[in-house]
C-alpha cells in the first residue's frame, strides 16, 4: 500500500515509517525540509516537497502539527497550533477532491485534549468535547479531517494519549530528573493520565489503515490509564529510584503559563472503540511498558 504521511519525521511519524516499511508498504512523507528528511528518515520512505508530486497514493496519514508542549503559550503560539493543523487538513482534502483515484482511507490526529479538563470520568469516544483552547483545537482539526468522507474516503481520527518512548515524547522530558532521584508527581498528582505505548500507538494507525470495517473515532491510548502520583511510582520503580519530590503547581504555572494547566488536569480515557473491534494492545498496563521501554 503506498501510504501518504504528514508530520513524517516526528516522534510517531518517524516510527510510523519504520513499521509501515517492515510491513511491506511504501510510505512517501510531505516535508517542508526534504534535505533533514532524508537525513531522517529509512532509505526506503520516499521524501516529498509539495503534494503534487503524491501519485497513486491509497492511503493518508496526517500527523503534522506544531507541538503543544514546545514551550509557553502566547497568541502567535496558538496561531500556529492551529494554522499547523488545519491548513495542513485543508490542503490535504484539497488534494483528495482533484484526484481521479482518490486514497481508499484518510487516518487523521486529533489529541485527548479534545474532552477538556476532567475529573474522575471515565471517558470513551462518545464523551462530549470540552471548551477550553485545546479542546476546540481538536474539534476544529477533527471538523476539517471529516470533509473526506464527502469525497468517499473512510477517515479514522484518533484522539492521542501521552505516547511513551525513550527518544522523545514526555518520557524523555522526564527521564533526566527521575533517573537523578529527583521526579515526583506534578501537583497535587491526583490528574489523571492517559498514556500508551509508542509501539501501540503506531500498530493502531497501521491497523486502521488495513482495516477496512474501522472508522470514526478512536482513543489512541492504553486500557489502563493511571494517576499522575501513580505514573511518577511506576517510573521510579522501573529506574530504581526515589519519585517522591513534587513539583508545585505554582512553578509549573510560573514557569511554562497557560500550558501548565495540560500538566495539572487531566483525562481518564479508554480505547473503547479500538477494543470493541478487536484490537489488542501489547502493552496494556503501564508496568509492562516501562519495563519494555526502560530496559529495550
Amino acid at each position: 500500500m503506498h501510504v501518504l504521511i504528514t508530520g513524517g519525521t516526528g516522534f510517531i511519524g518517524h516510527a510510523l515509517c519504520e513499521h509501515l516499511l517492515q510491513a511491506g508498504h511504501a510510505p512517501s512523507v510531505l516535508t517542508r525540509d526534504p534535505a533533514s528528511a532524508r537525513a531522517r528518515l529509512p532509505a526506503a520512505a520516499r521524501v516529498l516537497a509539495t503534494l503534487d508530486q503524491a501519485r497513486d497514493v491509497e492511503a493518508v496519514v496526517n500527523l503534522a502539527g506544531e507541538p503543544l508542549m514546545a514551550g509557553r503559550w502566547n497568541a502567535a503560539r496558538k496561531a500556529e497550533f492551529r494554522r499547523s493543523r488545519l491548513e495542513t487538513t485543508q490542503a490535504l482534502i484539497a488534494w483528495m477532491a482533484r484526484q481521479s483515484a482518490r486514497p481508499r482511507v484518510l487516518v487523521s490526529g486529533s489529541a485527548i485534549g479534545y474532552y477538556g479538563p476532567r475529573e474522575e470520568e471515565a471517558l470513551d469516544e462518545s464523551a462530549t468535547p470540552g471548551g477550553d483552547f485545546a479542546a476546540q483545537l481538536c474539534r476544529d482539526w477533527e471538523t476539517t479531517a471529516m470533509q473526506a468522507e464527502g469525497l468517499d474516503v473512510r477517515t479514522c481520527r484518533v484522539r492521542t494519549g501521552i505516547v511513551l518512548g525513550m527518544d522523545g515524547g514526555a518520557l524523555a522530558k522526564m527521564l533526566p530528573p527521575f533517573r537523578l532521584g529527583l521526579g515526583g508527581p506534578m501537583g497535587d498528582g491526583r490528574q489523571w493520565m492517559s498514556w500508551i505505548h509508542r509501539d501501540d500507538l503506531v500498530r493502531m494507525i497501521a491497523w486502521l489503515l488495513d482495516n477496512d470495517r474501522t472508522g470514526g473515532a478512536y482513543n489512541g491510548t492504553a486500557p489502563v490509564p493511571v494517576t499522575n502520583r501513580d505514573f511518577a511510582r511506576a517510573l521510579g520503580r522501573a529506574l530504581h529510584r526515589p519519585a517522591v519530590l513534587p513539583t508545585p503547581a505554582f512553578a509549573l504555572k510560573a514557569g511554562v503559563g497557560e500550558m501548565a494547566q495540560l500538566l495539572l488536569t487531566g483525562q481518564r480515557v479508554l480505547p473503547a472503540h479500538a477494543l470493541a473491534e478487536g484490537f489488542v494492545f501489547r502493552f496494556p498496563t503501564l508496568e509492562t511498558a516501562l519495563a519494555d521501554l526502560v530496559h529495550r
